[in-house]
């Protein structure tokens, strides 16, 4: 977890992505907040879902294995709900596919 949290801390802090970590493992209206938060549908058959998650305000944007994908597919601002800066591999294959 605390690996996964390191690598998409590290991206966002690199491509000056403005954030707020939440600590779960100390604060229980953290913790409260991202239970109630996370869909029924991309929870955990038992248990509580673990981090990192990511939300956009309070819009559930998805969990490691999607920001992961999102970035190995050049998408994550897409998938963060955010217009990819020029010059980025994200914008240029957009404005590819729209061309």
């Amino acid at each position: 977890i605390k690996k996964q949290q390191q690598d998409v801390l590290g991206f966002l802090e690199a491509n000056k992505i403005e954030f707020e970590e939440k600590d779960i493992a100390a604060n229980e209206e953290n913790r409260k907040w991202m239970r109630e938060n996370v869909p029924e549908d991309s929870r955990p058959p038992s248990g509580n879902p673990l981090p990192p998650r990511l939300f956009n305000d309070s819009r559930y944007l998805g969990d490691y294995e999607a920001f992961f994908e999102a970035r190995e597919n050049n998408a994550v601002y897409a998938f963060l709900g955010l217009t990819a800066p020029p010059g980025s591999k994200e914008a240029e294959a957009l404005a590819k596919q729209q061309a």
